[in-house]
């Protein structure tokens, strides 16, 4: 090799080093990184302070995210992981590939409180049914309605690859008990289809697919928000809601760890929790932040919240899935 290509050689090596070094990669799911979704504001505004490039590596949903990298293991280039939630937490930690994070998290506003050294949520939100207002005279007010009315179209999502499908999951084990099997049995009979994430379960709704499909009850305000569409509305629940708690972490490998630390610490600012809310149509976790919208006032309020231990569903959520997966190939 001459001298001069030896020269510039050296040089895209250390260019590449360079920009590898300057950069973030952040492992999240689909909807969070698309044009759409809250990633592009949170990207730009963190890379004004950070004098870096944020890579957002996007996966097909939440579950994926922690499959991806337990897959890849110390290997992976993950420097942070965006989009786990409560329910996935412990068996995130179980890995044993995350890093404690040195975040202050004393002014998070969540039903409970926030306390735990790997995790720093970012939005939260409740499951619920959602319906058009304009088409079904008779909306449900419980779980137990949109499961044991026949008569009722439904859509959800796979527990196995959606985290919406894991939280219905936990919220029929909350509610059924020991009777969770018949129950999804039951459900399964009007049951228009189990999709692999929420953004089909939900398009397949739009298109007059189903009477109801398992979501958010803060979807309506993107609706109303976006749309200026007051006709989708948030069944009530009479025994409760289940919570979605979102949360990021560091890699314990990961190639750019301070600027890891340093997005960690940005979740929790107005910067990232200003976009929370009209950009994945979640709640903020923090009170630092612009008023909510108006339309957010029109929502069902959680004033019952069903949870299930997080060392409970790392244990069983395998068998959960099972028995559901049984109960509805009958």
């Amino acid at each position: 090799m001459s001298f001069k290509s030896f020269a510039v050689t050296a040089t895209a090596l250390l260019a590449s080093s360079i920009a590898a070094a300057n950069t973030l990669n952040v492992y999240t799911y689909d909807s969070f990184a698309s044009e759409w979704g809250p990633g592009p504001k949170i990207k730009t505004r963190f890379e004004a302070q950070c004098d870096c490039e944020v890579n957002f590596v996007a996966l097909d949903s939440s579950v994926g995210i922690l499959s991806r990298v337990q897959l890849e293991g110390e290997a992976s280039e993950a420097d942070v992981l965006l989009g786990l939630d409560l329910n996935l937490m412990q068996s995130a930690k179980q890995t044993g590939l995350l890093a404690k994070h040195n975040v202050d998290t004393t002014d998070v506003q969540t039903p409970n409180g926030w306390s735990d050294e790997y995790f720093v949520p970012f939005d939260q939100g409740y499951f619920a049914f959602i319906y058009d207002s304009e088409k079904l005279e008779t909306p449900p007010t419980s779980l137990k309605d949109v499961v044991e009315n026949q008569d009722l179209k439904v859509i959800y999502q796979d527990p196995r690859t959606s985290t919406p499908g894991l939280g219905l999951l936990l919220w029929m084990k909350s509610v059924y008990g020991e009777q969770a099997a018949d129950a999804w049995a039951q459900l399964s009979e009007h049951t228009v289809t189990v999709t692999k994430g929420w953004y089909d379960g939900y398009s397949l709704f739009l298109k007059g697919e189903a009477d109801v499909v398992l979501s958010y009850t803060t979807s309506p305000a993107y609706h109303m928000v976006a749309e200026g569409e007051n006709k989708y509305k948030a069944a009530e629940a009479s025994e409760g809601f289940y919570p979605q708690i979102e949360v990021a972490a560091m890699m314990n490998s990961a190639p750019n760890k301070a600027l890891a630390e340093e997005f960690m610490q940005f979740i929790l600012a107005p910067e990232f929790q200003n976009v929370v809310a009209t950009g994945n149509w979640m709640y903020p976790v923090m009170n630092n932040i612009e008023p909510l919208p108006e339309a957010f006032s029109t929502l069902p309020e959680a004033t019952k919240v069903l949870t299930l231990p997080a060392e409970q569903v790392a244990k069983q959520r395998q068998a959960w899935v099972s028995e559901w997966l049984e109960a509805t190939t009958r």
